[in-house]
């Protein structure tokens, strides 16, 4: 059901980690760290819950650039520009730690696998094996995430304390293979019914909040991530050896997260101590609207500006979930009555404030629920009380569907099959049904960004198969994982929309300065210059735009 004729259209409950204190740490020295305290500091155990809360709080918090780059979400037209994000003309502490949960990814996932590391040795001293594997396994997300973002990274000798308080840079490869090895371990443990046990465990069923001591579903949980850093490599074979890596998983054969298995947690998030998504960009622990979520409306590219002949992505394929994943203007003035515009009306990224009149942002789309009258839409579907996620089945059946497309996975069901059930699996996450994805999948027949088996539509225009599983997974990862629709933006050609007679290419800032390319990575932040200056600077000079052929641009993985 496509549109023609169209003119192409350019919480947290914590926020520090209570190992180091109450205090909301800023600027997070790697060279310091929870090592340095003592075992009898502080009850080991009662550290995981924190920092699996902290996961959560960064997947769910720390990426609104990444949202607006790759298409979702834009700037209201009620604030100024905001300038280093849209020109891509930042420095090195982009992004800027801000209210409501949001932070700096460098700050959060250091301090975080700080945490972690604080619960495995303590966990390895007292004999508790599930504590122990499951630090293992989200100390790896935090790793495989800062690899991703920013390449090289201290990991060997980081997290240290005083042994090592200038710690070296490591490879992104080195970092991955050693990656796979610790979560091998992890799934060894975890497989070892004395070390995983409850009695060797105090207290793991709650202190576990993504699944409650289930060593099942956590080797699933392992098994996933190491498909996702498998997927990205695909382009480097030469580096990291994937059919080796994927014969280990399969020998061990408990498989990847399936529908309804998403690592999500919901530790009692309420009205005063809102989930991590919905404190960020909705309403607050105070009750007020979130400051990102006034500042942060939908993006034009995806949702139309506001008429029938202006759609945006997801309408031009009619799809339904844009109504779970954006509200519509509210044409009443009274809080408490929602009328909802005919239309979902976003903004132009970048769009220079007050040029054109009607941007402004009450009349535009939001991201999340803004007042009790409004619907609770697919990512918080129960306000402030809703799950958190880490890792979504909807992702897991979405790397599998690219894996088996591309060779990695060599046996059982088929990439179109895959596809199918990750783009059900999407709809019913947002609180749609499956009947519903496959309405949407038949009206949108021959069309490559929907259909696997979708054909051309143009000379030199991409047909289905991993055309249609990256344009879907772009569809499915709003909000959820920006960083990995980032990545696959990088580390493959795929042009959003094109395949599908849409727009191609994701909307870039139009603001005066602005570079013509989304950024391949972000710089090293200044409080490497200064605790860690010899061996940050041993990285030479960052480009964070093409690179110019040189690797210290480019994440490992990227060779697009």
């Amino acid at each position: 059901m496509k549109m023609n004729n169209i003119k192409r259209i350019t919480l947290a409950l914590s926020t520090a980690l209570v190992v180091a204190g109450s205090g909301c740490k800023v600027d997070y020295d790697i060279n310091s760290s929870t090592e340095d305290l003592t075992a009898g500091a502080v009850d080991y155990k009662t550290v995981l819950p924190t920092a699996i809360n902290n996961s959560a709080r960064i997947v769910a918090a720390d990426w609104k650039f990444l949202q607006c780059w790759m298409g979702y979400w834009a700037r209201s037209g009620s604030y100024q520009n905001v300038a280093d994000e849209e020109t891509y003309n930042f420095t090195n502490d982009f992004p800027a730690a801000g209210g409501n949960g949001a932070g700096n990814p460098w700050n959060d996932l250091y301090y975080n696998a700080s945490n972690y590391n604080y619960v495995q040795k303590n966990a390895v001293s007292n004999g508790a094996g599930m504590y122990e594997a499951i630090c293992r396994i989200m100390k790896a997300q935090n790793f495989q995430i800062l690899t991703d973002v920013y390449g090289d990274v201290p990991y060997f000798d980081a997290l240290k304390g005083n042994d090592n308080r200038t710690p070296k840079y490591d490879k992104g490869e080195d970092i991955y293979k050693d990656l796979f090895r610790q979560l091998d371990t992890a799934i060894a443990i975890l497989h070892d019914a004395d070390a995983s046990s409850s009695e060797k465990n105090p207290d793991i069923s709650r202190n576990d909040l993504v699944f409650k001591g289930d060593p099942a579903k956590w080797i699933k949980f392992a098994n996933t991530l190491k498909l996702r850093m498998l997927v990205h490599c695909f382009d480097v074979p030469s580096l990291i050896d994937i059919p080796a890596e994927i014969a280990i998983i399969e020998a061990e054969g408990s498989g990847y997260l399936q529908s309804g298995e998403s690592a999500k947690i919901n530790p009692g998030y309420s009205s005063a101590k809102p989930t991590p998504f919905y404190r960020a960009f909705a309403i607050n622990e105070n009750g007020v609207l979130a400051g990102t979520a006034d500042l942060t409306k939908a993006n034009g590219w995806a949702v139309g500006f506001g008429t029938a002949g202006t759609p945006g992505y997801y309408r031009w394929d009619g799809d339904p979930r844009e109504n779970r994943l954006y509200v519509k203007p509210d044409l009443n003035s009274d809080p408490a009555i929602y009328q909802a515009a005919a239309f979902h009306k976003g903004a132009e990224y970048g769009y220079i404030s007050g040029t054109t009149p009607g941007f402004t942002g009450e009349l535009l789309s939001s991201i999340n629920q803004i007042n009790a009258a409004s619907p609770n839409i697919g990512l918080t579907p129960s306000g402030p009380s809703s799950d958190a996620w880490i890792l979504t089945s909807v992702e897991s059946l979405f790397l599998q569907a690219e894996a088996r497309e591309r060779g990695i996975i060599t046996s059982g069901p088929s990439a179109e099959s895959l596809l199918t059930d990750a783009i059900r699996e999407s709809f019913l996450f947002l609180g749609l049904t499956t009947a519903q994805a496959d309405t949407y999948v038949a009206n949108n027949a021959t069309y490559p960004d929907v259909d696997y088996n979708g054909v051309p539509q143009g000379p030199g225009l991409p047909g289905g198969g991993i055309f249609t599983i990256l344009s879907q997974k772009w569809f499915a990862m709003n909000g959820i994982a920006a960083f990995e629709v980032w990545t696959d933006f990088r580390r493959t050609d795929v042009v959003y929309g094109e395949g599908g007679g849409y727009d191609p290419g994701p909307p870039l800032s139009i603001l005066p300065g602005a570079e013509s390319q989304i950024p391949v990575r972000l710089f090293y932040p200044s409080s490497e210059y200064n605790f860690n200056d010899v061996n940050v600077g041993a990285q030479g000079e960052i480009d964070v735009f093409d690179g110019n052929g040189n690797p210290n641009n480019r994440i490992f993985w990227d060779r697009q």
